[in-house]
């Protein structure tokens, strides 16, 4: 299995973007300019694990202005009220590993950028970060957050830096002073990179005041990493192949996806050593375990197209994700065997690192093979539950967490007095079932109230349009 993750991954994404509809779904959503509450509902604010039952919450601005019992607030009789009689009202949720599409030159910029971003809205994700960079996104940021497009919260990072964007300490160190001038949030690391581009790319990042996040580079190892100052390693990357000894001798280059060539030569007992390393180091882990898990099971690709938010995707992507499955599953050292013990020591390796303290974030690496955007999340979450995090963990890691991540505790990822009114409001308590966050009831993003009609409508407009792609 001696491919690139780095370059299936990518080009994933290329197809992506490439099959945006020619007209898209997506509840509109109006600006509340007055005041809004959520009446007699049950708060799960997240900043401790409780419940606050039968609640007002006051909404103004854009803000939560208020949290009361809900007979001890005032209203006036311009407060737009939602009722939450029995149903819980929490934070919205984060994707931290996103990828946003580029509109192409003549392109409406609405029309190709309300599809995924209204997917993620419909999922209760108010915040994402983008992990493959496009100056367009410097621009996007701002209109999502001046009203112009609905959409989540943004962080993004700048284009790639790989192996090949960054061929030697000279080229790498200027890519990060450009990048740096040019305002993304962070640098994305890729493959392909050197041990000594990547200590030209600390020493730069660190010079300019940018941190850097993504990949582990097979050629610089995850011990040399994790000393390093990562922001965020994702997908685990270099874990897996750190838990192989020396003694082996293997070709650190024929690894395969994320480490899956290894699975028989890992020893798990390193795992604990490599866990602490990173919690010293302070490096959130962005597992990634949706997209990685559901492309090297053994569930067929037939299957997984048939599952139901396979129809919010374009049919020309849909049959991508299944020819790459197929070719996955043909080759000569896959197995099922192979894949299931792939999973569970990516899961041993997750709860380690999460009993060793490091900032676990939510994501999932949407949109890539049968990851939907915000779908995906909930498939995220379960896993992080079936490796070991409670339910309350879990949620932390795509509420309270990535506001840690980010330095802006209290301004969202809570249910609380001053912070941004990013909310989902849910049929069931999510600390007593995780499935309770899918198909939110209505979502809240900086204030915008998004209803279960309109995600409803928006949905089945998306569905009916790649049905009518997919019978031409």
């Amino acid at each position: 299995m001696n491919y690139s993750p780095y370059l299936l991954l990518l080009a994933c994404v290329g197809m992506f973007l490439s099959c945006q509809p020619d007209s898209t779904g997506g509840g509109t959503t109006q600006i509340q300019s007055g005041d809004m509450a959520f009446v007699h509902v049950n708060v799960v604010p997240m900043n401790q694990e409780r419940i606050l039952r039968d609640q007002t919450v006051v909404i103004k601005h854009g803000k939560i202005h208020q949290i009361g019992d809900a007979n001890s607030i005032q209203l006036s009789r311009e407060t737009v009220l939602i009722d939450g009689t029995d149903q819980y009202l929490s934070p919205g949720l984060s994707e931290m590993h996103a990828h946003i599409p580029v509109p192409r030159q003549g392109d409406d910029t609405v029309r190709i950028m309300s599809s995924p971003l209204f997917l993620y809205l419909a999922n209760g994700i108010t915040i994402i970060r983008g992990m493959l960079g496009h100056p367009y996104h410097l621009d996007l940021k701002e209109l999502v957050m001046n009203g112009e497009i609905p959409g989540p919260r943004i962080y993004t990072s700048g284009t790639s830096i790989n192996g090949n964007t960054a061929p030697d300490p000279e080229t790498a160190a200027q890519l990060v002073r450009d990048q740096q001038a040019t305002g993304y949030d962070f640098l994305k690391l890729h493959p392909g990179l050197t041990t000594e581009t990547f200590d030209a790319i600390v020493r730069t990042a660190k010079e300019v005041g940018i941190p850097y996040a993504g990949h582990v580079s097979n050629l610089v190892r995850i011990e040399h990493a994790l000393a390093n100052d990562y922001a965020s390693i994702d997908h685990i990357d270099g874990f897996l192949e750190g838990l192989v000894p020396e003694s082996a001798g293997v070709d650190h280059t024929k690894n395969g996806f994320f480490g899956f060539n290894f699975v028989e030569l890992a020893e798990p007992a390193g795992i604990d050593a490599l866990a602490q390393s990173a919690a010293e180091n302070e490096i959130a882990i962005v597992p990634t375990q949706s997209v990685i898990i559901r492309w090297t099971s053994a569930k067929s690709p037939e299957d997984m197209a048939a599952e139901p938010e396979m129809k919010y995707i374009h049919p020309r992507l849909l049959a991508s994700w299944q020819e790459r499955k197929h070719g996955l599953q043909g080759l000569e050292d896959y197995s099922p065997a192979r894949a299931e013990k792939f999973e569970n020591l990516r899961a041993q390796i997750i709860k380690a690192l999460h009993d060793a303290g490091t900032l676990m974030l939510l994501g999932s690496d949407s949109p890539q093979v049968f990851n939907v955007p915000g779908f995906s999340i909930h498939h995220e979450i379960q896993l992080l539950a079936t490796a070991g995090l409670s339910n309350f963990e879990a949620m932390q890691t795509g509420t309270v967490n990535p506001a840690k991540y980010f330095g802006e505790e209290g301004e969202y990822g809570v249910v609380a007095e001053g912070a941004s009114a990013d909310l989902v409001l849910l049929k069931g308590n999510p600390l007593e079932d995780l499935t309770h966050l899918e198909h939110p009831n209505g979502v809240m993003y900086r204030g915008n109230w998004l209803s279960r009609p309109e995600i409803e409508k928006g949905l089945q407009e998306l569905a009916d349009h790649y049905a009518s792609l997919a019978s031409n």
